[in-house]
């Protein structure tokens, strides 16, 4: 092992016994402990604004002078309003039920054994993520709340954001009686981390990558640390022939605009071929200064659109872009959603209530939605609080990871002196 090798591997080992240790003490934390170190957490925030605010300043200035994209520095940036919402996410996981010590299920044995299987934390969670600073809050809430100690290691582009918000939940730890350690911050850049964290079993319980493709691959592909991941937000929305032309219209462009850079913008419109109001749709999308990438059906009817690729159905933009695609009905959709969707959140707009039964059945995602737009793809919108992310995985959690999704269980007997014969 060279050096270089061996300082990474000491950091993740240094920081992942000091969770260790932290994720025990935490455990055992009551409720009203966790909850009022939040709290206070979130007061520190709104306190701090201007301090995160200078650092997040310098952050946006390296940022752009590297030239990264409008989408990730529209994910970088920090203001006022952002940061009191992020305070506003710490206080709002401070007012959830805590899923700790929950009594799953219960059942007696024939032999009179009584047996119940009850939540508890995971232990140490590490989570890897790009660009959004607001992450560092979200999960370090989320993990304090459900009794887990929390390794963040968040992108070189928000290093300085990363590092003021930490350290308020530190300071708000420690003030509160429970352990500083119990969310920890990588204090360094070097990529190498990630792969010592990637690597660190017994240490770390479980990874949670937050960013780009190339992040969530790399991930999944060195991790020996369970994974909870999602890929690419490729995400659809249907507009079936019954649909209303108002909340159509309304709804796509809400999904694609509010927000390009987040992953439950829609990037994928799919027109069904006898909606008879597709050019009116399209012109609302492209007005709003979304660029349309139009298959060759509906290029054919607005021939100013730019052409698809065969690139573009599987691309997530996060951008002001959005490719767009006539369809032969319900089972049309289907099928192209099958084809190309990433399994987070796709959506129909109709009023015909079977088709929409149907495709919400059929679609296989982490997330569906009637009449909605998938903007609503957000542990806060779905009175989460806040998410650690939103797996795409079948696999222990599925669609918004909060407070639950944060623990696993274990199985508690309870016998009058019962012996196995």
């Amino acid at each position: 092992m060279t050096e270089h090798q061996s300082i990474p591997k000491g950091l993740v080992a240094d920081l992942g016994a000091r969770a260790r240790a932290a994720a025990v003490t935490l455990a055992a934390t009551p409720t009203p402990a966790k909850q009022g170190a939040l709290r206070h957490i979130a007061d520190l925030l709104r306190a701090a604004t201007p301090e995160i605010e200078a650092a997040n300043a310098a952050d946006m200035a390296r940022a752009t002078e590297a030239g990264l994209s409008n989408a990730m520095l529209d994910r970088l940036r920090l203001d006022a309003g952002r940061i009191a919402g992020m305070a506003d996410g710490v206080a709002a996981v401070a007012a959830l039920a805590d899923p700790v010590g929950g009594v799953i299920d219960t059942a007696g044995r024939p032999n009179g054994l009584v047996l119940s299987r009850v939540r508890v934390p995971i232990g140490v969670i590490g989570i890897i993520y790009e660009s959004r600073p607001n992450v560092t809050a979200d999960a370090a809430a989320l993990c304090i709340a459900s009794g887990n100690a929390v390794i963040l290691r968040g992108g070189s582009e928000a290093i300085e954001s990363n590092r003021a918000i930490h350290a308020i939940f530190a300071q708000g730890l420690a003030e509160s009686g429970l352990p500083a350690d119990a969310a920890q911050f990588v204090p360094v850049t070097d990529r190498a981390v990630v792969g010592a964290m990637l690597t660190a079993e017994g240490l770390i319980d479980m990874i949670v990558p937050r960013g780009g493709k190339s992040l969530v691959a790399r991930v999944q592909a060195e991790a020996r640390v369970p994974v909870l991941a999602h890929l690419d937000g490729i995400n659809h929305i249907f507009v079936h022939a019954s649909a209303d032309q108002a909340m159509a219209e309304s709804i796509v462009v809400n999904a694609k605009m509010r927000r390009t850079g987040v992953c439950g913008a829609m990037e994928t419109l799919l027109i069904d071929r006898a909606y008879p109001h597709a050019e009116t749709l399209v012109a609302a999308l492209a007005a709003t200064g979304c660029e349309v990438r139009a298959d060759a059906a509906l290029h054919e009817l607005i021939p100013g659109l730019v052409p698809a690729s065969d690139a573009d159905w599987d691309t997530e933009y996060l951008e002001a872009i959005a490719s767009v695609a006539f369809v032969d009905g319900l089972d049309g959709a289907l099928a192209h959603i099958a084809r190309h969707s990433s399994r987070h959140t796709d959506a129909i707009v109709a009023e015909d209530v079977d088709v929409a039964e149907r495709f919400l059945a059929g679609v296989d995602s982490a997330i569906v939605l009637w009449n909605a737009s998938t903007q609503f793809a957000d542990g806060g919108e779905f009175g989460l609080g806040a998410e650690i992310g939103i797996a795409t995985g079948r696999l222990h959690a599925r669609g918004p990871v909060a407070l639950e999704g944060l623990t696993t269980y274990k199985w508690i007997g309870r016998g009058t002196g019962q012996v196995r014969p």
